[in-house]
């Protein structure tokens, strides 16, 4: 097996390197790692690869927020926030949650607007329209809630760069509460608080939980509330919230926004999923029917199957379905809400190949920059932030994919890769007078541009983020945790990987290396999937798929593989097609054996 691991060794001319130490014996037949002694010694080599402190191993295996939760005073204005809003509360005022029409963005919203019905509070929604009102809070739109009645607004996933509408709020009276996770210049908008753990006068502490969904600073937001409430003592007459009610809202929320999954966002997730099936948030339920997910939801359904339906609202339907979806406790309410997201989720992924397409076509041109950066005219502003997505994989480089309006304004949504910080060059763009807006954080952001100021922004970001870009290219490789025999491939090996989990962003899944292989059945499935049967030479057989890879190099080379050993770099996950669990490998990468 070690012979697969040089440079150009894999069909896609990556290397193939150990993550870590290689662990013992799991190069022999793969069971080695799932009895005793050996489930702990992968677990702890899972644990150092991913650069845990061995002082952690034991919260990591089992978070729980118990282990993790900060106290939320530690936070900028977090105890202002929350007094303003136990005071709001006690006086009965109108309060307006005012989201992002993204999934970070609605379910902040509704962590927020399903706590403070729970203490009786006077509550509503406002979600700007994203072709129409753009992202963020807009003066027109705090002044028209304060016309209709709202004593104070709540901007959750926004509001870190609201600078001219935070300002026209004060002057009208109303008072603002901004809980974000974007990035935050050295100047900060004027707001009765701003809770934000990227404020960059943060304690260290705080800025520790930098890696934060606006979704989880919502819900300290919700922790630091209730305690003061308590202290006040708001629950001698009612029944105090279970807090822990929201953490499936807060799960999907914290995985669909790609944020990284370590530290407090493990736990976040680990106990949102354990909520998330027992099914009691009506809203969650009909999602998880509408997108066929019957078993007990996984990590990897919260970004595949959930938080694009969600999203899809905000894209190309209308701004308020999710979080409607999310806060009714009405389940016919909550099917019907669901299956137009399920619909508008179609209508999303149609659009989305197109704009895809033409990207694709356009991307050749700028093959020597270091960010790409493509713009075009007629492309719906509501899935580029997707095809940017899409491009940064194809394209190996960070990718800022803009649409171009009518007026000749550009709305651009970027994706970054590690070790890149697209946010802060956003930022810098925007100070050096190149953005009309802009913010995001390390692995995303987004932006407006006049379209005659693409071409600077392009050649200001690629001098910029060059350097970074070329170290990121230079240690890019497939990491793998262990090598594994064909046999070693079983269902008793998946479960004692998932014990490592969640994984996602920031904390990846592990990578294995294993074979060799003979693929005995190949065939596409889905949109461009190949699916294949796979022998082991020692008797061992396993379904293996790479997704999207029919036009591919490797979808090629798998098809034509019939009869020709190889090892495959990729990872094993549960199948339970049929209702029959299985082992099945998803393909990264192959090597000629």
């Amino acid at each position: 097996m070690q012979s697969v691991f040089g440079v150009n060794a894999s069909l896609l001319g990556q290397p193939w390197r150990w993550r870590g130490n290689v662990l013992p014996g799991s190069d022999v037949d793969g069971r080695s790692a799932m009895d005793g002694r050996g489930a702990d010694e992968l677990l702890h080599h899972l644990f150092r690869a991913r650069g845990a402190n061995p002082d952690d191993f034991a919260r990591l295996k089992v978070p729980t927020l118990r282990d993790w939760l900060p106290d939320p005073a530690i936070f900028q204005d977090m105890e202002r926030a929350a007094a303003r809003l136990a005071d709001a509360i006690a006086a009965g005022e109108a309060i307006i949650v005012y989201g992002d029409y993204d999934v970070d963005g609605a379910t902040s919203a509704a962590v927020l607007i399903r706590y403070l019905r729970m203490v009786g509070a006077t509550v509503g929604h406002y979600i700007p329209d994203r072709l129409l009102e753009g992202y963020g809070p807009s003066a027109d739109a705090l002044m028209a809630l304060k016309d209709a009645g709202a004593d104070l607004v709540v901007t959750v996933d926004c509001g870190t760069q609201g600078f001219e509408a935070l300002a026209a709020a004060r002057a009208a009276g109303l008072d603002v509460i901004v809980v974000d996770h974007h990035k935050a210049a050295t100047a900060l908008p004027v707001a009765h608080a701003l809770v934000n753990p990227n404020r960059l006068d943060e304690c260290d502490a705080a800025a520790a939980h930098g890696h934060l969904a606006a979704v989880g600073v919502a819900f300290l937001l919700a922790v630091a509330l209730n305690r003061l409430l308590r202290q006040r003592g708001a629950f001698a007459t009612r029944p105090e919230p279970k807090l822990t009610e929201l953490l499936d809202i807060v799960a999907l929320g914290t995985v669909a926004d790609v944020v990284p999954l370590t530290g407090l966002n493990r736990a976040f997730v680990t106990q949102g999923l354990k909520v998330m099936r027992n099914r009691r948030n009506p809203g969650i339920a009909a999602l998880l029917d509408v997108a066929g997910v019957l078993r007990a939801p996984q990590c990897r359904d919260l970004g595949f199957a959930l938080g694009p339906r969600v999203n899809a609202g905000g894209r190309v339907g209308k701004s308020d379905l999710g979080v409607r979806l999310l806060t009714t406790d009405d389940p016919a309410e909550a099917l019907a809400l669901a299956q137009e997201l399920d619909r508008l989720n179609v209508e999303r992924r149609s659009i989305e190949a197109e704009v895809t397409e033409a990207a694709l076509a356009l991307a050749d041109r700028d093959s020597n920059m270091a960010v790409a950066v493509i713009a075009g005219e007629g492309w719906h502003p509501g899935v580029i932030g997707i095809v940017a997505s899409r491009l940064k994989e194809r394209l190996h480089r960070p990718t800022i994919v803009i649409a171009i309006q009518p007026d000749g304004t550009g709305k651009g949504s970027g994706r970054s890769m590690p070790g890149v910080d697209l946010g802060a060059a956003v930022l810098a763009a925007k100070d050096h007078g190149l953005l009309i807006a802009g913010g995001g954080h390390a692995m995303a952001a987004g932006l407006t541009v006049a379209g005659h100021k693409i071409d600077a922004l392009a050649a200001f970001l690629n001098e910029r983020l060059s350097g970074a870009v070329d170290t990121a290219a230079t240690g890019r490789a497939l990491h793998c945790d262990a090598a594994v025999a064909p046999r070693g491939v079983c269902l008793a090996l998946v479960e004692t990987l998932d014990v490592a989990g969640p994984y996602g962003q920031g904390w990846s899944a592990p990578r294995v290396a294993s074979g060799p292989w003979v693929a005995v059945d190949c065939r596409i499935v889905g949109e461009y999937h190949v699916k294949l049967m796979l022998s082991g030479a020692d008797g061992a057989r396993c379904k293996a798929i790479a997704f999207r890879q029919a036009d591919t190099a490797l979808g090629a080379a798998l098809a034509g593989a019939r009869g020709r050993a190889f090892y495959i770099a990729g990872r094993i996950k549960r199948d339970d097609w049929k209702g029959e669990p299985s082992a099945e490998i998803e393909i990264d990468d192959i090597a000629w054996a």
